[in-house]
């Protein structure tokens, strides 16, 4: 297939299950249940015979019209709601669509959604089709469902921003900035090959090919190695450690305002993990509670013990907890064989008085703080949010989940063969190199190849979406 064609994916052979290749028209409340409004969609080419059955006649295009909606059949006035035409392809879907805003109580909503489905032509949506539609469509390519489905189930403010640059083009403008640079240094290669005899042809086609090759490997290896897509999306880990009895679990518990983690005088008490995802000054961390670290007692202990040394390893930075009640800090940070950064929380300065409420000096930063009274918790809470806040800052990442960066993974695979064999290899070898490069680049965008995707990309999505 080739790589300049915007698609030649069989889109009716993809299409959502049931839809006839799209033909058919369907609906769904696409509004949260339990509000004053509910908003119905509808997308297909019998939506416009709905507003005509229900509302009485096809309003204005992309102009709300107060009507009273009727039953198709029986004639009864089921609500009064606003109706809304968006005739194709200038829609969401790229397809004929209809809004009705009705009052959002639970029998409104049922009797006027059951009312649409009665026209003929008409079912339920299926989760996600809405916005699979207008990818097949032409009028969103996959990164920018994808952020629409993050944008959808934010949790953070962090959250809400990149998803909305990426439901917004960002990363799909860029991937096609990289595929079209990819396919210009192909053509000079290719140029070489079929027209070398030609006086248009510049000299050297090949030589000049090579700096915009190196240009785009540089970009996709730090897109690669940049993790902030990740940081935000999924949310820092942070590792709560310490020997027995130092409040660990008195600390997540308190951070997280609820009951979490048993607490208990008995040491090791936490055998587990325990895990609760927090939402600190605008963005996603997940606290992990570990096991106390000491010789374990019992096998279900060093399995715990285990684990959370694996966790801690793991984790983008370890809390470690200390009593401050039962002696000073150390003087020195506990060997944790992990070189994640390591914060000193210096723990219930309420029980050990005033003495207490400076910690030891570490090469680290450290708290004072009790996890009962609460004294020293906003302090630790916005020095965590700016800790994760420090390593997201700076524009949109590119490749914020694992689809992307397995696509350009293989995109710069290619590309390092290339530039590592340029000399040796064939015109037509390397050119088949960089041709293999766009393909991967055109994958994540949706251009190329996705019909094993879609069904995962669009499982994420909640129904009228």
């Amino acid at each position: 297939m080739d790589v300049q064609e915007k698609s030649a994916i069989d889109k009716s052979a993809i299409a959502p299950r049931g839809a006839s290749g799209g033909a058919d028209t369907i609906a769904a409340v696409s509004s949260g249940s339990g509000g004053a409004v509910a908003v119905l969609r509808l997308s297909g080419p019998q939506a416009g015979a709905v507003l005509v059955a229900l509302a009485g006649r096809l309003p204005e295009p992309r102009r709300a019209h107060l009507a009273r909606l009727r039953h198709p059949t029986s004639g009864e006035v089921l609500d009064q709601g606003l109706a809304l035409w968006f005739p194709g392809p200038r829609s969401a879907t790229g397809e004929d669509m209809a809004e009705l805003q009705i009052h959002g109580g639970r029998a409104v909503v049922a009797a006027v959604l059951g009312a649409v489905l009665d026209v003929p032509g008409l079912r339920p949506a299926e989760a996600g089709e809405f916005t699979r539609r207008a990818f097949l469509n032409g009028r969103i390519d996959l990164t920018e469902a994808e952020g629409l489905a993050d944008l959808i189930g934010a949790q953070t403010e962090a959250q809400r921003r990149l998803a909305f640059a990426h439901a917004f083009g960002h990363l799909g403008q860029r991937v096609e900035e990289w595929r079209r640079r990819l396919i210009r240094a192909m053509a000079l290669i290719e140029a070489g090959i079929d027209f070398a005899d030609e006086d248009d042809v510049p000299a050297g086609a090949r030589a000049l090919a090579r700096p915009e090759v190196e240009a785009l490997h540089a970009e996709l290896t730090a897109a690669l190695a940049d993790r902030r897509g990740a940081l935000v999306r999924e949310g820092a880990l942070i590792a709560i450690a310490g020997l027995p009895n130092a409040g660990k679990s008195s600390l997540i518990n308190a951070l997280a305002q609820r009951d979490i983690a048993i607490v208990s005088d008995e040491p090791g008490t936490t055998r587990d993990l325990l895990e609760v995802a927090l939402d600190l000054d605008g963005h996603k961390a997940t606290l992990v509670d570990t096991a106390g670290l000491r010789e374990a007692e019992s096998k279900v202990e060093a399995e715990g013990i285990r684990r959370a040394r694996a966790r801690m390893a793991e984790a983008d930075l370890v809390l470690w907890v200390h009593d401050v009640s039962a002696g000073p800090a150390p003087e020195a940070a506990p060997s944790l064989e992990t070189e994640r950064p390591l914060w000193l929380v210096a723990n219930k300065i309420d029980r050990a008085g005033p003495a207490a409420s400076a910690p030891a000096a570490w090469p680290v930063r450290s708290f004072a703080i009790s996890a009962a009274g609460g004294q020293g918790l906003e302090e630790l809470t916005r020095a965590l949010g700016g800790f994760i806040a420090t390593r997201a800052e700076g524009e949109h990442p590119a490749l914020i989940r694992a689809r992307h960066r397995a696509s350009a993974g293989e995109a710069d695979s290619h590309l390092t063969l290339a530039l590592e064999q340029w000399e040796r290899l064939d015109d037509e070898l390397l050119a088949e190199e960089l041709r293999l490069a766009a393909r991967a680049l055109g994958r994540m965008t949706g251009v190329i190849g996705v019909e094993d995707l879609l069904d995962v990309v669009f499982r994420e999505f909640c129904i009228g979406k």
